[in-house]
């Protein structure tokens, strides 16, 4: 078994509402109109902002095309884009499992649509980011998750066999797609049922 960890809302917290409630108090001032700009802003994580996450665009670009599209201001647009890395902070359960694993050998490789420059400060910024062996990010490789060519491309760089990767994503659509690619994936809610999973699986640590 080899294990292929999601990062944002598994590994680090991601809760894009609250951001936009902090970052545009005047706008998203509830969590009715926080849930408009989450949908004007990351748009399901397609349009501007999944080309960002993809590396086929930069973040001045995104907040170029975020300042044109919506009623946004250039600076609050820029705000947001700021504000993502120190949101992205560790969830300790997840981490404290990610560790158990590690400590009992089982290979841990990740996937994660994160834009380059998240990517970079997460490495910078996290030793634990040190403990897999492998990864793919989506700006790094111009794919991303929910597309089956990012699934491929991964199992190539981790040498694996579909069957032999269970994936760990809080997202349901990346769920679907890794089980048509033939591996095997758990919907992440949190690390303790995670974990219960694992077990069920056949990881046997301590």
């Amino acid at each position: 078994m080899k294990l292929v960890f999601d990062f944002g809302g598994v590994l680090f917290q991601w809760q894009p509402a609250e951001l936009l409630k902090r970052v545009l108090p005047t706008r998203a001032v509830d969590d009715t109109s926080a849930a408009h700009w989450v949908s004007e802003v990351f748009q399901g994580y397609g349009g501007d902002w999944g080309d960002f996450d993809k590396g086929l665009l930069g973040a001045e670009e995104l907040v170029a095309r975020l300042a044109l599209r919506t009623d946004l201001s250039t600076d609050e647009a820029q705000a947001i884009v700021d504000a993502v890395p120190e949101v992205l902070q560790p969830i300790d359960a997840t981490v404290a499992l990610l560790d158990r694993l590690r400590t009992s050998g089982v290979p841990l490789y990740y996937l994660s649509n994160m834009p380059a420059p998240f990517a970079d400060h997460l490495e910078r910024t996290h030793a634990f980011v040190g403990w897999f062996q492998s990864g793919v990010f989506s700006g790094r490789v111009r794919q991303a998750k929910p597309d089956a060519a990012i699934f491929a491309l991964a199992a190539e760089r981790f040498g694996a066999a579909p069957d032999e990767l269970v994936f760990l994503d809080d997202h349901p659509p990346n769920i679907h797609a890794a089980r048509a690619a033939g591996w095997r994936a758990l919907h992440f809610t949190d690390a303790a049922r995670a974990e219960r999973e694992l077990r069920e699986l056949g990881w046997a640590g301590a």
